[in-house]
């Protein structure tokens, strides 16, 4: 029997058996924070609650296109290294932690088996960034975490028709407007319950024209499954 070689902490650069080691485990991700189940926005002032069904004012005043949220912790120092780490240095490993950690906060929060989606797919990337990066941040979190919820996953069930501005260069309205037609379901989803996966949610403009568009096309059910979420101003 072989023992696991240490790596370096994905956050301190010590010397660790896994991703992250103990210390930044604890320091970093121990969120126990109470978040609308819609959006995922952390609520303030509360603490988590299993299987509660909260809300935000925003998403019961104007509900949005999908169903549900899951985000693992709020986009922070030091936090946000993993999601730039993934992104733009290639850190593959990063995306098997997030769909670990995915995996496990959704196990946790379903009531029953029903509530697991058909089928999962990444939020996609326009050809010229895929060519660019060579690889989607998305797809790497949603591979394994399919693999991990025990459901189908597919890279090519939705496509990006138009290459859009940069959504970090935008405000809300612009980024709803930058993305609003530029999606197209590539494959039937009539009745089905899709999950839709992406590494980082800002201000969900993106993940609500994904389900608007699932939504036309006959899905009954969308939920998102989101490593770190922004939190509003």
């Amino acid at each position: 029997m072989h023992a696991a070689l240490p790596n370096l902490c994905a956050l301190c650069g010590n010397l660790s058996h896994k991703t992250l080691c103990a210390g930044c485990d604890e320091a970093y991700w121990n969120e126990a924070r109470l978040r609308c189940t819609v959006c995922a926005v952390p609520l303030s002032g509360a603490r988590w609650a299993s299987h509660a069904r909260y809300r935000c004012a925003d998403c019961i005043g104007e509900p949005p296109p999908f169903e549900a949220t899951f985000a693992l912790a709020d986009y922070r120092q030091p936090l946000d290294a993993l999601a730039l780490g993934l992104k733009f240095r290639a850190r593959l490993m990063l995306a098997r932690e997030f769909a670990r950690r995915l995996a496990r906060l959704a196990g946790d929060s379903w009531v029953d088996a029903a509530e697991k989606p058909d089928v999962l797919a990444p939020v996609p990337l326009a050809n010229k960034r895929l060519t660019e990066r060579g690889y989607n941040q998305a797809w790497q979190i949603a591979r394994p975490l399919a693999r991990a919820l025990n459901v189908r996953s597919d890279a090519t069930l939705l496509h990006r028709v138009i290459h859009t501005a940069l959504q970090s260069r935008l405000d809300l309205d612009a980024r709803r407007l930058n993305v609003g037609r530029a999606f197209k379901v590539a494959k039937p989803v009539q009745g089905l319950h899709v999950g839709i996966v992406d590494d980082v949610m800002t201000t969900g403009a993106t993940l609500e024209a994904l389900a608007r568009t699932l939504k036309a096309a006959g899905a009954r059910r969308v939920t998102n499954f989101v490593a770190l979420r922004t939190p509003k101003n």
